[in-house]
């Protein structure tokens, strides 16, 4: 995950237990990098990742419950697309 150095960054404080601190000082990455570019990448990941399950658990609620229907709207199309059997 790459974080662009030319956006705006603000300075702030947070709490971390030490053997947290410990690990993210001896992750190669947060070494190269320095331990604000690493715990920015982490954070960004964390929210993407929550962001996806968000919006998989959305799907999931609209669509739930409609597997035989779809499968059926599906059908001859899916069959179409089959290769021939000899």
């Amino acid at each position: 995950m790459s974080y662009h150095t030319h956006m705006p960054v603000k300075p702030i404080q947070i709490s971390i237990d030490a053997d947290l601190l410990r690990r993210i000082d001896e992750h190669p990455e947060a070494r190269e990098r320095g331990r604000s570019s690493f715990i920015r990448s982490a954070i960004e990941l964390y929210l993407k990742v929550k962001d996806r399950k968000r919006l998989e658990a959305q799907i999931l609620a609209a669509y739930g419950g409609q597997a035989d229907a779809l499968a059926d709207e599906t059908k001859d199309l899916i069959e179409a697309q089959s290769w021939p059997l000899e």
